[in-house]
């Protein structure tokens, strides 16, 4: 898997999120996923794609057991430092998702993977590392851009003015399509990473083919404090860009 605009990013994105998450995450899509986690005391979590590791420490703080992995080695350097000053037991691994051979089968209660699914290329490789990793009775627990309604290039916001009413219309073509996109990160400079359009079904699909079965799905709507501090909160508070998925690893019958 390319992380090279992952990693140029790194030094930025770590003091973006910080210990907290930016603005995006901390007031709008971390909330539904915190709250779809649950209670984490005494259970073995992995944290995948887990970048500076921020909720790593949050769920270690609680009382998780936690493993970090992300493929930018940069990111990871900087997690690992952040734990060296603030020891709370967390193991950070550097490895494509789709590759995890160094975590043993069933060796995790609850997997959450925070708005990365749609920037790995093979997400149904990491789908089914993930299968492999949890127990029996295991939870998944995933957040990402919602297919249905944010897909570069050919989706966007429309604001109708038509006096006295105002309609936010939010525009889509081209859903059902696989594709792959570069998405602009405005640092320093202007860095791309890629990022991977797939239908909400095929992600459904992906998931029973693995044995989970989707128990939640969530749609996260803006804290007050995005509505305060971001022009796109009313919005969102009419039209979800982001959803939260999950699913639990069942033994099927023979």
């Amino acid at each position: 898997m390319s992380t090279s605009g992952w990693e140029q990013m790194a030094a930025w994105w770590d003091e973006k999120m910080g210990d907290t998450g930016d603005l995006w995450h901390r007031a709008l899509i971390d909330p539904p996923l915190i709250r779809l986690a649950g209670a984490v005391k005494g259970i073995r979590m992995l944290d995948l794609a887990c970048g500076n590791g921020y909720l790593s420490r949050r769920f270690a703080r609680q009382g998780a057991t936690v493993i970090g992995v992300d493929a930018n080695a940069p990111i990871i350097e900087r997690a690992r430092a952040r734990e060296a000053q603030n020891p709370l037991g967390i193991v950070y691994h550097v490895a494509d998702a789709t590759h995890l051979s160094m975590l043993e089968e069933g060796m995790f209660d609850l997997v959450i993977c925070n708005m990365a699914l749609m920037d790995i290329e093979h997400a149904d490789g990491a789908i089914q590392e993930v299968a492999r990793l949890l127990r029996s009775q295991g939870r998944f627990v995933a957040s990402l851009s919602h297919p249905c309604f944010d897909k570069m290039d050919t989706s966007g916001w429309d604001i109708e003015y038509m006096y006295p009413v105002t309609t936010i219309w939010r525009k889509m073509s081209r859903y059902r399509e696989i594709a792959t996109a570069q998405v602009p990160w405005k640092t320093a400079s202007t860095v791309y990473t890629n990022t991977y359009h797939r239908p909400l079904s095929w992600y459904f699909r992906v998931l029973r083919a693995n044995d989970l079965l989707v128990s939640a799905f969530e749609e996260p709507e803006p804290t007050e404090e995005l509505v305060a501090n971001s022009q796109q909160g009313p919005w969102l508070a009419e039209i979800p860009l982001h959803c939260v998925i999950e699913a639990w690893k069942i033994k099927r019958e023979a």
